[in-house]
Formats: C-alpha cells, structure tokens, sequence
C-alpha cells in the first residue's frame, strides 16, 4: 500500500553538499499522492512540505518538515498520519537532528537521528509498538543525509550544467541502513501543472537495491528550472507498487 516512505525515498535520494540557494525559511509545498489500485490512478493522500526557522542558543536552524494524512474517505481502508522532520543548517542543509513518526495502517513506529559528522556517527533510537525501544550507533560516509534533508538538497544541484546522462552517486541513511542511489540527469522538458506550465528539469532515480526502487528510468521526477528547483511532478515504481506525485500549490518560495 501507498507509504510515504517509499515516496521520499524515490523522490529524494541524492546527498549534495553545496550552498543553499534555493530553499528559504516559510515554504510550503501541497502535493496529492496517487497510488495505482486495480489498474486506475486514485488519489489517496495529502503530501504538505514545510520550513520554518527554529533558534537554539547558538544558532538559527531551518526546520524542514514533511506530513502525509490520506483522505478521510480512505482513512478506513488504510490510515495514514506521517510525519518526517529534520534540523538542518540554513546554508548547506547539512543535518544535526532527524525525527521520524508514522502510523500507517495500524502499524506504528518512531525514529530519532542525531549526527555527529566529525565522526562520521548517527545515534539512533528507535520506538515501536508497546514502548519498546532499541538504542543503536551507526557509521556512515561523510555527506550521508537523512531522507528529508536528502529531499531538500537535491534541489541544490546544478543541473543547468549537466549534460543529458550525467550521473550521480550518493548515499542516504534510512531505518539505520545508508542506501546508494543514483540520479541521472535527463534533460529539460516543459509540463502543465496545477501552479501553471513549468519548464523542468527531469531526472531519473534508482538503485542497486530493489527492495528500495524499481526498473530503470522508472523512477522520475520533474523539478522547476528556475532558481527554486521545487519538484512538481513524479513517477514512481516500488516494491509495494507504483504511482504519482503531482504538485497542488506552492508558496513562500525563496526566489
């Protein structure tokens, strides 16, 4: 069935260490989630993307946060209320603490990430059902995200100066595990969407894993070509099925 997980994890999976140009701090990004049933694309869930600022005592952090809630008519079938979220520095998105609340189906889980990069560690507790909780340290690579950062940052990238087929390999840390994923670049191609006809950028995702993602270029997104690079539409093919992500509005933009 439709999980929010999966999405994130075709639609953002590209690590990128670069300065932040494109993200600012009162965005918010509505999208509705298809799920293929039967055969017939059907709309299931509200997808909202959010930042905010948050200060600490020593710094400003950029709050990014993602919700997934179904429709209440399908609320029934199968429930979904998830919530990602990650704390990260304004000007590179590099992350410090990540939080991971989902309830899909009944099934319930809670994931709380905080990274130390200078040693290439992630602490990581994990809680499910009946308050059981597990404790567990994890190495990564250095540039190793979460997958809500990692969705924010690939709009960092500089596609303008990829030629068509480029590829890019990076890595991302989801339920304690790194993934490594490639993005290859696909060219421009102009869309309608619900926020007008867009130019995009399309690119291609996938991976060595097929527990994660599915078939070659079957995996595409299609991010704005403009300063802001927000994803406006998506395909994508997963172990528990296929669908589409497509963009209602879109506010606060940064440029």
């Amino acid at each position: 069935m439709l999980r929010l997980s999966f999405i994130c994890l075709f639609m953002f999976t590209i690590a990128v260490n670069a300065q932040n140009t494109a993200v600012g701090f009162n965005e918010k990004l509505v999208y509705t989630a298809s799920y293929n049933m039967s055969g017939i694309l059907t709309d299931l869930a509200q997808i909202n993307m959010e930042t905010s600022p948050v200060k600490t005592s020593k710094a400003t952090l950029l709050r990014l946060k993602c919700t997934a809630t179904t429709y209440s008519k399908w609320d029934n079938f199968f429930k979904i209320r998830d919530l990602y979220e990650s704390y990260v520095s304004p000007k590179s998105l590099t992350p410090y603490l990540y939080n991971r609340s989902i309830n899909e189906g009944g099934y319930f889980k809670k994931m709380k990430y905080t990274f130390s990069h200078k040693t290439k560690t992630v602490k990581t507790v994990q809680t499910k059902s009946k308050n059981r909780v597990e404790n567990k340290t994890v190495s990564i690579n250095s540039g190793t995200k979460d997958i809500i950062s990692t969705l924010y940052s690939v709009r960092l990238l500089d596609y303008a100066s990829m030629a068509n087929g480029n590829t890019i390999t990076q890595n991302i840390i989801f339920d304690r595990k790194e993934y490594n994923v490639q993005i290859t670049y696909l060219g421009k191609e102009t869309i309608s969407t619900a926020i007008g006809s867009k130019s995009c950028y399309k690119i291609a995702i996938g991976s060595a894993d097929s527990n994660v993602l599915q078939g070659k270029n079957s995996n595409v997104l299609w991010l704005t070509a403009d300063a802001n690079k927000v994803p406006v539409y998506g395909k994508f093919k997963i172990p528990v099925g296929n669908g589409e992500l497509k963009i209602k509005s879109a506010s606060g933009l940064k440029n």
